[in-house]
């Protein structure tokens, strides 16, 4: 089956893996496994934190330092295969096969933090690992098809729809374990076992009617192994005559070092720096995020069509800068995170809806949109393991998350910075 740009139902299709896959983040690695994970680790003496130091390996950290460098780990896997996988998906034409693979480690692995334990740290944090590795793989495919199934004036309307259609599912997913968590007394491992089931079963939707994809022509087939870094060294090269698209990727690999870490680390920051801030109302703000989130990337891509994408990135970005700068100084009250909390959802949504059909306008023409697209995710996950070891670095040296903030301010600010020398049109040095 060809791919057919503006099919209405291969979009609806492929917009359903953000569907399915957004359980994920939502509930993994934001809401309820982050809480769980913090109480898992600590040490708490009549219903006080009196340690928050994990052993792992003979080594003794903090336990939301240890898991930021998991994290970042298994970023970094995925910034070295996913060149190589793309090489091999491109000669093979089955970018859809390597998608599903990573679609069942990923749900798999979400499925065995049910057996999560302080005692056996190290199988955890490798569930942690490869839960992170499969779905930030099969997202480097996911995003591959955009430009192959929708025309370049609808890259941000079909790009918000797969985040509105990401946000709003997944909160239905964390309403439901809320649900039986608070009502019906269900232990919060079990909604780990509910993302692999959502994750698994809804992505059948899009695996259905998405194609393989084409088969590369190339005829070096023995080098398989190799193509996809020797595609990326050739994207390199053809960036540095795209001088848009050039400084375009400067600037969104440093403000992801950024708005990826936010959002890892967001509800381990409310769990350690917020005085009085309960469980039940810290899920309530995340799903406050999610749904504002669903109205800021359609607002942003309205807005990018009456002001141009750069222009619309650059104040989802301004926006950030506020928030860190107002949650360094000012935020230690609940009612304060719930501002910060709706702040952060409205342009959540937005920087990342705008980022992906950016770059997808952005691209020359071309029919090798998995490598191009396998530059832009290496870019964005260096980008997320430096900020994740900077936040968990800095947390590490001083002992507080507060000041991890700082990083994050610099990123953002930096990244405003190169988006403002962006050309307005695609100059070919």
């Amino acid at each position: 089956m060809s791919l057919q740009k503006g099919d209405k139902k291969l979009i609806n299709a492929w917009t359903f893996y953000d569907w399915a896959n957004s359980s994920y983040p939502l509930v993994i690695t934001t809401a309820i496994f982050p809480i769980f994970y913090e109480k898992v680790t600590s040490t708490i003496v009549d219903g006080k934190v009196v340690s928050d130091k994990v052993t792992l390996f003979g080594g003794e950290f903090i336990n939301t330092e240890i898991y930021s460098y998991v994290v970042a780990l298994s970023f970094v896997i995925v910034s070295v295969c996913s060149p190589i996988l793309s090489g091999i998906a491109d000669y093979s034409g089955n970018k859809k096969r390597f998608m599903q693979f990573f679609c069942f480690l990923g749900s798999i692995s979400c499925a065995s933090l049910f057996f999560f334990s302080k005692e056996h740290l190290e199988l955890g944090m490798l569930s942690i690992l490869l839960a992170s590795i499969g779905f930030w793989s099969s997202l480097v495919f996911y995003n591959a098809y955009l430009p192959e199934i929708a025309e370049p004036k609808d890259h941000d309307k079909v790009s918000a729809r797969g985040f509105g259609m990401g946000y709003f599912g997944s909160a239905i997913l964390l309403i439901i374990n809320l649900i039986l968590i608070k009502g019906f007394n269900m232990p919060a491992k079990y909604s780990f076992i509910s993302v692999a089931v959502w994750w698994v079963g809804f992505a059948q939707i899009t695996f259905r009617r998405l194609p393989s994809g084409t088969k590369s022509h190339d005829a070096a087939g023995k080098n398989i192994i190799f193509k996809g870094f020797k595609e990326l060294w050739k994207v390199a090269n053809e960036l540095k005559h795209i001088k848009q698209l050039k400084r375009y990727l400067i600037a969104f690999f440093i403000y992801s070092m950024g708005v990826q870490t936010v959002m890892l680390m967001a509800v381990l920051f409310a769990k350690k720096e917020i005085v009085g801030l309960e469980d039940g109302n810290l899920i309530v703000s995340v799903l406050l995020i999610q749904f504002v989130g669903i109205l800021g990337s359609f607002l942003f891509s309205r807005l990018s069509n009456k002001i141009g994408n750069i222009k619309a990135l650059g104040v989802t970005l301004f926006i950030w800068i506020a928030i860190c700068i107002g949650t360094y100084q000012f935020v230690f009250t609940p009612n304060a995170f719930y501002v910060v909390a709706c702040s952060v959802g409205l342009v959540m949504g937005g920087v990342q809806s705008l980022s992906r059909s950016t770059y997808s306008k952005l691209l020359p023409e071309t029919e090798d949109n998995a490598s191009y697209f396998s530059f832009y995710d290496v870019c964005e996950k260096v980008g997320i393991v430096i900020g994740m070891l900077s936040f968990g670095a800095i947390e590490g040296i001083t002992g507080g998350m507060r000041n991890s903030i700082l990083a994050l301010i610099v990123f953002f600010i930096v990244g405003f910075i190169v988006l403002l020398t962006i050309p307005k049109s695609k100059n070919v040095n």
